[in-house]
């Protein structure tokens, strides 16, 4: 697939702190360093968006060290970076504006967190007119507590946002199908 790009969404250090509490998919991280070695293997381009909170004590504060990149999502000399305070990878930066200037056309997507931050830039790309895959399998979150008290288990949150992703804003797929496209 032509004018492609891997974008990233969030796979920083800071998310592995305990305050987000329990999460699904503990082979995300692994499925998605799966994910950026076959898309640089390929010549497919990798982006990255990270978070960096306005929120005084976030593990995600500005300029702290929970906004390092994990080791496997580390950018390679030439990817770009996009820092964003907000759930959206589009808002506050130059992201759609610098896909449209490549030409891209076609955007793979996984990340942090299913839920919040890459839910909002998929479906965001989506409206945007971009074809959006989003590799399920490498996404997770964080329990969910409902308005009543109750807790949402992470599994089911995450499943939830892929089923309402899937055929609206994005096509769901898995890191073998997102390299075979």
């Amino acid at each position: 697939m032509t004018k492609t790009v891997l974008l990233l969404i969030d796979w920083q250090v800071g998310f592995d702190e305990p305050f987000w509490g329990p999460r699904n998919n503990p082979e995300a991280e692994t499925k998605a360093a799966v994910l950026i070695a076959g898309c640089r293997a390929q010549g497919i381009p990798v982006w990255h968006v990270h978070h960096h909170s306005v929120e005084v004590g976030s593990p995600l504060a500005a300029e702290g060290p929970g906004t390092t990149p994990q080791p496997f999502a580390t950018p390679s000399v030439g990817e770009p970076v996009y820092k964003k305070s907000v759930n959206s990878g589009f808002i506050g930066t130059s992201l759609e504006a610098d896909l449209r200037a490549a030409g891209i056309e076609h955007l793979i997507i996984c990340g942090v967190t299913t839920d919040h931050c890459v839910s909002t830039t998929t479906r965001m790309a989506g409206n945007f007119g971009f074809e959006v895959f989003l590799v399920g399998e490498g996404c997770y979150c964080h329990d969910r507590t409902l308005p009543n008290g109750a807790i949402l288990p992470a599994e089911a949150v995450h499943a939830a946002h892929l089923a309402s992703l899937h055929q609206e804003f994005a096509t769901v797929v898995t890191v073998a199908e997102s390299l075979a496209l």
